[in-house]
């Protein structure tokens, strides 16, 4: 599984006070802090024209970090394909105002190159290109759907740059 297909699982998500939080630069993450139940769809072999899907269910951990600039994310789901073990580390870069978001699994032990981006109207959006299989893929991320105790996050892979895109990763946080 490649690892930017694990970057997914980092989502911002709604307060736990009961209301929604309009992301705030610097601490656009600061409503996912807190424990959430996560219920993830992957897609098994993406870019290959393949339908089959992969569920897992667990639990994701967020701690802040550095008053807002940074967040620690560690996920942990299983479903009837495996487990999943994901720590993510995701940083504020004050000169962009952009996040970049870290992915590391336990089966590697390695970090994903960052996707890129930003939150407007209460919507975030990170980018990114990695080659797989010989191929320039565009990565997309996208936070969406952000409720007082949900949100949803998918992730989705391009091979011509953008024009189309396959969906293969939506997980849901929940309170």
């Amino acid at each position: 599984m490649p690892r930017c297909l694990l970057i997914v699982l980092l989502a911002a998500c709604a307060s736990s006070t009961g209301t929604v939080e309009k992301p705030t630069v610097r601490g656009d993450f600061n409503f996912h802090i807190g424990t959430w139940q996560t219920t993830i769809r992957r897609l098994v072999k993406p870019l290959s024209g393949s339908t089959e899907w992969a569920d897992y269910a667990g639990t994701t951990i967020v701690r802040r970090v550095w008053d807002g600039r940074a967040n620690l994310v560690e996920l942990t789901a299983s479903g009837p394909s495996g487990n999943l073990e994901l720590l993510s580390l995701r940083l504020f870069d004050p000169g962009t105002k952009q996040w970049a978001l870290h992915v590391g699994s336990s089966r590697s032990g390695e970090l994903s190159p960052p996707v890129i981006g930003r939150f407007q109207d209460g919507r975030g959006e990170f980018f990114s290109h990695e080659t797989m299989d010989g191929r320039d893929v565009r990565i997309r991320f996208v936070i969406s759907d952000i409720t007082p105790t949900s949100c949803r996050f998918e992730q989705a892979f391009s091979i011509d740059d953008g024009k189309t895109w396959e969906v293969n990763w939506v997980a849901i946080d929940r309170r």
